[in-house]
Order: C-alpha cells, then structure tokens, then sequence
C-alpha cells in the first residue's frame, strides 16, 4: 500500500484561496476565548445562520421540533441522547447550524449545472460548494461537455443496475455510508449488497471508532458502551477522554453541568483544554442565560502528548493496584475473581511498568495522575467517556482496552452510574452497524439473514474504507455507491483517493447537497439527491417515519416536519430500493412493497437483528427503546464467558527529536467536512483555517512566531512524505512536541500507509511532522 510523495498546498482548492471556508476578505486573528462554551456566544452564532441561510420562520419551527419524542424529527448532526425526560428544546448551536444548513431556501438546478462545468467547479472552495444550496433533481455527468445533465430517475437507476450486473465479481463494488443513513435504509442497503454478493461496506467507523467497538467486543463481548444517560445523571466521577464536547456533542454540556450541580468529580483529559472543560451557561436554562450565570463543567484538566493517554491510564491503574496494600476496597476483588479473567496478568504488567516510562509516555508527572487516580479511588460509581482522541492511533485498540481494564478493578460496569461510554460523532452511525453496516459481519448475523430474508450472502469478510481505496489504485474496485457524506475529503491521503476515485467506472453520491465528492469521480458518475432528515417522507401508505440509534444504544422515531425541497427528490429507502430492483431484476426481495410502508421493514428487521424484537410497537414508546447491552447484565459474550483484561505493554508515543506529533480535529465552525466558516470561536480563531496549533517553546526552538507561515511535512510509515506550504503558526496551550490542525485540509498528510494494524484506522490524530519556517517569515519568535 505504497503511495508516491505528494506536495501540495491543498489539492481540494487553488492555491490563491486562502482557506476551504466562507470569509477570506478579513485579515485572520487570534484571541484567546475565555467566555462560557454555549451561551450568548451560541445564541448569537445562531441567529446568524438562521438570517444567512433565509430560514428566521422555519428554523425557528425546526428548533421547535427538534429531538422530541412525539412527532419530532431527530438532530442530523451528532449521537448524543435524547433527554430522558423529554427535554424541550434539547438543542445546541451546532446542531441547529446542521438543520439550518439542510433546510436553506438557496436550490442548485440544472441551470445551475448548465453553467458551471466540472472543471470549473474543482477551483471553488468547499464552502462554496455547499452553500449553492438544496440538490433538486438526478444528474449524470456527461464527459463530451464536462457538465451535469438531468437523468429520470429510472436512467440513473438503470445505469446502477447495469453496471453493477456487467461486473466480473460483485467484490469489485464498494457500498459506503455515512453516520446519517436512516436504520431502514441501512438495513435495505446492507440487503442489496448482500444479495449481489459483497461484503463490501465500508463506512465512516472505519475512519473514526472502529477502535472503540473492537476493544469493547473483545473485553466485553459488545460493541458498544454500556453505560446510558440516566448512568450520566447519577455517577460520582465522569472522566472525558480526547473529546471536544463543546464542539462535536454540545449537548453534552448539559449533563456535564448537571453533574458539577450534584458534587459529581469531572475530570477532563485531552491535550488541548476545550471550552467544554471549563464552565458553560446551557441555552435552555433561561434563568441563567439572563443572568449570564455560568456553570463549571470540570473539576480536574490534565494534558497528556498525543497518544500518551494509555500511559496515563496505566498511571491510575498501577496506583490504584499500589493502594489496594493497605486499602482493601481499592480494587473490588469480589467483581474481579466473579467476572473477569485474565486479571494476574494485568496486574503483573502493571507492577513492572515503571512510574518513569508512565511519566514519559503519558506526558503527565507522577503527582498528577495520583491525582487523578484518587479521584477515580473515592468514587464508588465512574463513567469513562472518549471519542477520536483516543481511537485514530495505531495503538487505539489498547488505549480503550486499558480504560475497561481500569473499570473492571474497581467493578464499574453492571451497575448504575458506571460503564463505558463512546462518544459516536454522527447522528446514525452507530446505528448503521447495529443494522448491519459491516465489513466483517459475525457468522450469526448472516445465517439469521440468510434465513429470514431468503437470500445466500457471502461468508467472506469484504474491504473497510482504506482497503477500498487500495483496492480502487489497483483497479480492482470499479464500482463505488456513497450514501451521504463526502468521502473524497473525508477520507486520508487525498490526492491517493483522489486518483483511486478517477479511475473508477461508475461513482453514485447520494447527497442533499453539492460536495467534492461530486467532482472527483469516476468515468461515469451520478449524483441522487434524497429527502433531508428534516423533510416529510410521504409513500403510498402515509407519512413515513425512520428511525436512529443514538450512541447509548436508544432507537427511536425521527419524522420530517418540512415539505420537501424539490418534488424530484427520493427518500434514501426507496433510492436503494430503487437501485435494488435494477441491479437485481430477479430477486425475490419484495423492494418496492418495503418502501410503501416503512413498518414493513421494521417488521423484517425484528426478525435479523438482536434486540429489535417487536420493533414497530417499541419504537412507538415516547423515548423509543434501549437495545439490550448483555455486558450491561454482566453476561460477557466472550470466548471464555467472562469480562477479559488485556495485557498489552506501552507504546512508545514520545516524538523523536526535531518531530512532533500531530493530531487532526474539527473547528468549532464545522461539521465533518461541511465548514460554516472560517472561525473557531472556543480556539479564538477568526478567519483561518489553513493553521497549525504549536506548543510556544517549540515555536521558540524553530525561531517560529506567532503567524508566521510554516511548512509541514508529515513522513509516513513506508518513508513517504507528504507536505502543506504556508500554513499559519498559532501558540496554544498543548503539550511539547504536539501539534494540532484542521481536517479535511491536513488528510493531505495522512499516508494510506498510516494505517493502525489494530483497528485498520487512519491515525489522524498522531501523524510525525516537521514544522519549519516558510517563505515570507518574519524575523523569527516574536
């Protein structure tokens, strides 16, 4: 999986714009942020979107509708959980920024197309792409003129069937999702591929928390955390792992303030300290909006390297082993000799690592994590929460892995207010697993398929997202069918997809609007605009509902409230069913009949998948229903029955010298690989994102000052290097030898040959750089 060197300023746009975002007219500047996370500072960037998007009355209806249980429609944007006691206006900016942003009244048409040519849309930035509004109608594009032209709806799905029949192997289509895919959808989607005989699906866990469910199903038997949000309500300690709240779930703030109201410890750690770490003023809570009374939302921040999180836990298990001497309780051995095997081992490893190779690793003087290990000691419940931080690193398995085995000592896990918790980014992806969204799907799952479905689907495993695009250079995949998302940035090494998209015969994006994904495709390519979250899904019996599962394992109902943007969009179940039906003319699945009815499809899934038993009345329930979690019960689906300890020694996470390690991240103003804006208000960024966030004693040590252009040149496993000229240095608080910047601008720098050998993860988040000063410096740190 060799890729050639690649050195580019960011081949997604021209060299002369200066950002991927939306106001390159105002010079960049920062500025510390030291308000609350939420608050006025929400309520402003709120109303912004709403007038700039044209949608004051009905975002303000959307608002209204948002995450409730009776008739509303669920947030598009990330997995956080309902209020369980059906909260109004359980809401955030970002989320609203996200529902906004799909209800604009902006509308591309094929006048649109008409005008623009591929080649010219390549040169706009991706905001700009974006913020052409709504896609209203099927297009192909046509290579004798370089445009998108209308195709009806039967075209399109005649060229899928096709192209798809004509293959010399199903194995050389690839069937992509996005974490917003509906579980109706996924289902039918995961059913076609099957049939047509691939195991090819990959999706954006691949990119994201493939580590997380690999760790918890080999320590628990389960892919998913335990704990839920009423265990959030009643723990004493929270400890938040590598995760951004106030950006990526900011809804968290309000269990986080909960929490800190009721004397539960908070510990955050994360490298960067975020604005969710410190206090926040909860939108909803209007009494203290008016009074601008803020609340703490931490009691402890610690700041390990990039990557030293593992050590760090290895810290706190090692002192809490060293107390149990003279304090018994400290690990609960009743628990440990019931539940869980492999403990002698652990705790051995745990002994001979040494506090000064935890120290070093983890970035974090002894002091400090004793510290932290006490304040894990004194809880008798505990939550460990933890999102892309932790999992997009080569050792990322074992990171979280580690966190169970600290959980297992003190016996928190089947009980309230304890238990692991993932934080899952997008709205449905954990959702798109649990219905079958899955590269390596478990023997039971597919005779359970095969059964009820009556359908022969392939036993061998198919590709995830980097051995899709491995497999696209070497000209095996000829096929590629995205549902959402925007793959082409979101994926590593872009230039590499890139090409591998290129030379693809067919490439289908099914989108709500128009992205990169739609320009860099293959010889033939579709785009199929489908019916936004927001939007009503009317079919032949009635108004439709789907459904999601948010990341604590609730499935629930989520109704569009909003007349569609265009009569000539489809729902994402009747486009794959579409899709289905021409690419499978003999099939005895009933396609057409599924999609008339949704409940129709909920009753066949209740049949495949675990803990959907009587789907369509649960569901109903005013909060929906909690898939069961057996870990949750204390029965482990292990090989030996029991909750399993690892034992895996420390990796070696301190950069060599003259290198740092870099971690890729959202800005505050972003969503996945949509960009709002150029600004990161919690970071005190205006108008920049081709950034690089810098420890200032490495700034000093390499002569860099506070925004002067640098070049970044990241080398991969292989040897290969990859670079970014001109980018901005800007000093922040984050630990010696890390750094930090924005995706999907830094993917550049991610080598297919980054590539984590646990979990088949890109490690965005720790990439070996060098960081030189570039032309046009000043005179050095200032």
């Amino acid at each position: 999986m060799n890729a050639s060197d690649v050195s580019t300023s960011d081949s997604s746009r021209p060299p002369e714009e200066p950002s991927v975002g939306a106001e390159p007219t105002e010079p960049p500047h920062f500025r510390p942020y030291h308000h609350p996370a939420a608050g006025w500072g929400a309520a402003r960037s709120v109303t912004k979107v709403l007038f700039g998007e044209h949608t004051v009355v009905e975002g303000s209806r959307a608002i209204m509708r948002m995450n409730h249980e009776n008739g509303g429609f669920d947030c598009p944007g990330c997995a956080w959980p309902d209020d369980t006691k059906g909260l109004h206006l359980d809401i955030c900016e970002n989320g609203i920024k996200h529902v906004t942003w799909e209800m604009t009244a902006k509308r591309v048409r094929r006048d649109f197309f008409a005008t623009h040519t591929v080649t010219e849309l390549e040169e706009w930035t991706d905001f700009a792409l974006e913020d052409q509004g709504r896609l209203t109608e099927p297009m192909v594009y046509d290579a004798a003129t370089d445009h998108y032209v209308p195709i009806s709806w039967k075209d399109a799905f005649d060229l899928v069937g096709r192209t798809l029949r004509e293959l010399e192997s199903p194995h050389q289509a690839a069937f992509y999702t996005s974490g917003r895919l509906g579980n109706e959808a996924t289902f039918l989607y995961q059913l076609m591929a099957r049939e047509l005989g691939t195991n090819n699906l990959p999706d954006c866990s691949n990119m994201c928390h493939e580590a997380s469910g690999r760790a918890l199903q080999a320590a628990l038997g389960t892919g998913k955390g335990t704990a839920d949000l009423k265990d959030w309500e009643c723990t004493d300690a929270l400890f938040i792992m590598g995760v951004n709240a106030a950006s990526n779930a900011p809804r968290m703030l309000t269990a986080l303030a909960d929490a800190y109201r009721r004397g539960a410890a908070i510990v955050h750690i994360n490298p960067l300290v975020e604005a969710a770490a410190t206090r926040t003023i909860v939108p909803h809570e209007f009494v203290d909006m008016a009074l601008f009374k803020s609340t703490r939302t931490s009691t402890l921040n610690v700041q390990p390297r990039i990557g030293g999180d593992m050590a760090l836990v290895r810290g706190m298990a090692k002192a809490i082993l060293e107390q149990a001497s003279t304090d018994p309780k400290s690990v609960d051995r009743e628990f440990v000799e019931r539940y869980t095997s492999g403990f002698e081992e652990y705790e051995e490893v745990c002994r001979s690592t040494s506090w000064e190779e935890i120290e070093r690793q983890s970035g974090v003087g002894r002091a400090d994590i004793l510290r932290v290990a006490g304040v894990y000691r004194e809880a008798d419940r505990s939550i460990f929460s933890w999102c892309l931080g932790l999992t997009q690193h080569e050792h990322g398995v074992d990171t979280v892995r580690e966190i169970v085995n600290l959980l297992l000592l003190r016996g928190n896990l089947g009980r309230e207010g304890a238990g692991p918790s993932p934080v899952r980014g997008h709205s449905n992806v954990q959702g798109n697993r649990t219905c079958g969204i899955d590269h390596r799907p478990t023997p039971e799952f597919l005779d359970r398929l095969a059964s009820v479905c009556g359908i022969d689907p392939p036993r061998e495993h198919g590709l995830d997202t980097v051995r899709t695009i491995a497999a696209m250079h070497r000209g095996d995949m000829k096929v590629f069918i995205g549902m959402g998302g925007n793959f082409a940035l979101a994926a590593p090494d872009t230039p590499y997809t890139y090409e591998g998209l290129r030379k693809l015969a067919l490439t289908v994006q099914v989108s709500t609007k128009l992205n990169r994904s739609h320009l860099v495709h293959g010889r033939q390519a579709l785009i199929l605009p489908c019916l936004g979250r927001t939007e009503k899904d009317n079919q032949r019996s009635g108004l439709q509902s789907t459904t999601v599962e948010d990341s604590m394992s609730m499935v629930h109902r989520s109704v569009g409230m909003k007349r569609p943007a265009s009569p000539n969009l489809l729902s994402e179940p009747a486009i794959v069913a579409g899709m289905a039906r021409a690419a499978l003319p003999d099939s005895d699945t009933p396609w057409a009949w599924y999609v008339e009815d949704y409940d129709r499809i909920r009753d066949t899934m209740a049949q495949v998948l675990d803990g959907f038993e009587d789907f369509n009345r649960r569901v109903r329930l005013p909060l929906g229903f909690r898939i069961r979690q057996p870990a949750r019960e204390l029965v482990f689906l292990t090989p030996s029955g029991r909750a399993e300890f690892s034992s895996a020694p420390l990796p070696d996470v301190v950069p060599a010298p003259g290198t740092l390690a870099l971690g890729t991240m959202r800005s505050h103003d972003q969503w996945n690989t949509t960009i709002y804006s150029d600004n990161d208000r919690y970071r005190g960024v205006n108008n920049l994102r081709t950034l690089i966030f810098m420890n200032r004693a490495d700034m000093r040590e390499r002569g860099i000052g506070e925004f002067d252009p640098v070049d970044i040149t990241s080398t991969a496993r292989d040897g290969s290097t990859r670079s970014l000229e001109g980018y901005l240095a800007v000093p922040y608080d984050i630990p010696r030898g890390c750094a930090a910047g924005y995706m999907p601008e830094m993917n550049v720098l991610c080598s297919l040959a980054d590539t984590s050998t646990q979990s088949d993860q890109p490690i965005m988040k720790h990439l070996k750089i060098t960081v030189t000063l570039g032309a046009g410096a000043g005179p050095g740190a200032r």
